[in-house]
């Protein structure tokens, strides 16, 4: 019995080996062969030129001193403007005007007056008084703002007029 096994695991170890898959093998390996792929030859690279940079010993058109020279040659820069620096300062000068609050309004006889308050202190302004550190000179007085002239130093050297107001605050904020 152990003979009869062995002869039937031989025969079909023999039947499986035989060449019957031998064209599908052939076909296999043609498509294969086939299947390189073609891939296209590199570009050849340029090799990199740097350009020199031409312009850094040439004035910056957009630079303060060429502004400068156009405003002078064409006449624009001769402001007529300037602060008087001979006149005593008042104290409301010693604040930026973003700090000061306009609180209230006071009428004296014809003279409308403007209550401005800085740090705890409150000061009573009329038109022709000064407030601010740009020279501000206040222009009128009424009961919702004070209207003022600051005057403005550009990068040019000259002065330029610059109108601001403080508003009439209604609550005050702490």
């Amino acid at each position: 019995m152990r003979r009869l096994a062995m002869l039937a695991c031989v025969l079909a170890l023999a039947a499986c080996g035989g060449e019957q898959y031998g064209d599908l093998k052939e076909e296999l390996n043609q498509l294969t062969r086939d299947m390189r792929g073609k891939v296209a030859p590199l570009p050849v690279v340029k090799p990199y030129e740097p350009v020199p940079y031409l312009a850094g010993d040439m004035p910056d058109p957009f630079g303060p001193t060429k502004i400068e020279l156009v405003t002078r040659a064409s006449g624009l820069g001769a402001s007529k403007l300037q602060p008087d620096q001979t006149r005593p300062k008042e104290p409301l000068e010693a604040f930026p005007l973003e700090t000061l609050r306009m609180v209230g309004v006071l009428q004296q006889s014809k003279q409308t007056f403007g209550l401005v308050k800085a740090d705890a202190n409150l000061y009573r302004v009329r038109a022709g008084n000064y407030m601010g550190q740009n020279f501000g000179l206040i222009t009128e007085v009424n009961e919702n703002e004070i209207r003022l002239r600051e005057l403005i130093q550009d990068a040019g050297g000259d002065w330029t007029e610059r109108a601001s107001t403080l508003q009439l605050q209604e609550k005050e904020t702490k």
